[in-house]
């Protein structure tokens, strides 16, 4: 298949991209490939790799480049509470109006999947699961724009993934990630303090995002125009409790809680799976798989600067 992807250079993109290219698909990459890194140099050995330096928003390329694609993933984007709220425009235009117009310019026959965030839940009741049907609440930016995108991609018979917090090594790496932030902190500082520590969110590894959107592609007739959950059902974790589970790897890590601080995104909820379980879909990597993973790849990193903010 031809494949289409915005942003695919990112912390995703780096890792989905060459899977595509291994199974042999042709993919182009809109990116503005602003870091200058290496991240997709392995791919350049396909010749069903074709980079296009660019800006997701910029309406003439997407002109160009939609109608060739197969299957459209639009990953570009301003990921996170923070750096949302330090440029508002550009998360409005990129994580908003990019994806409409995209989605709007997706024709019959084209398959469109696509990542949102399951912080579109916001704070959740205590002790109950959110579903795809339990209401949107979101609570920053962030979560306002990926939810408007989403109601764009599912009009035009989508699919979206809504991504539990990623986690995993990648050639663009990211540490601003909540486990891969925590397990940083664990090898090179021993120790964290955190805040709102009984906060719970959802986790999955970051090629069982890219299994997953595989599976949206391969069985699109019978999920499109649908959402889904994507996480690990067995890691609906406080705070606390994945800073205990990286101790069990890093015996000698030290947490402290803090009685001050604020999550920008208040994303304090557990959630369910099941509906894409229920599919046939299952993951690949545990925290207990995905935390010695980490810990081998921080052992080439020198220092913090591969996050977003």
């Amino acid at each position: 298949m031809r494949v289409l992807i915005t942003g695919g250079a990112g912390y995703i993109g780096s890792i989905l991209t060459p899977t595509l290219l291994e199974m042999g698909h042709e993919v182009t990459v809109l990116d503005t490939f602003a870091r200058g890194d290496t991240a997709l140099a392995a791919c350049c050995q396909y010749e069903g790799f074709t980079p296009v330096r660019g800006d997701a928003r910029d309406e003439r390329l997407l002109d160009e480049l939609t109608p060739k694609a197969d299957v459209i993933i639009p990953l570009a984007a301003l990921v996170g509470a923070p750096l949302c709220k330090e440029d508002p425009i550009a998360a409005q235009t990129l994580n908003q109006d990019a994806v409409v117009a995209l989605a709007k310019r997706k024709g019959e026959g084209q398959m469109m999947v696509y990542p949102t965030t399951n912080s579109g839940y916001g704070v959740g009741i205590a002790g109950q699961f959110c579903t795809e049907e339990t209401p949107l609440n979101p609570l920053s930016l962030y979560g306002i724009t990926k939810m408007a995108a989403e109601n764009a991609v599912l009009e035009q018979g989508g699919v979206s993934f809504r991504l539990a917090t990623v986690f995993g090594m990648a050639p663009r790496m990211r540490l601003d990630l909540l486990v891969n932030d925590f397990a940083w902190r664990a090898v090179t500082d021993r120790a964290v303090v955190i805040f709102e520590g009984h906060f719970k969110r959802n986790y999955i590894h970051i090629r069982d995002v890219v299994k997953g959107f595989l599976y949206g592609i391969e069985n699109y007739e019978t999920m499109g125009g649908q959402a889904y959950n994507l996480g690990l059902s067995s890691a609906n974790l406080s705070k606390l409790e994945l800073c205990a589970k990286i101790q069990e790897h890093v015996p000698n890590f030290v947490f402290l809680e803090a009685p001050i601080g604020e999550d920008p995104d208040k994303r304090d909820y557990i959630v369910s799976n099941a509906k894409l379980e229920g599919t046939g879909w299952t993951p690949d990597w545990t925290l207990d798989r995905g935390i010695p993973e980490l810990l081998r790849g921080y052992k080439t990193i020198r220092n913090s600067r591969y996050a977003n903010v």
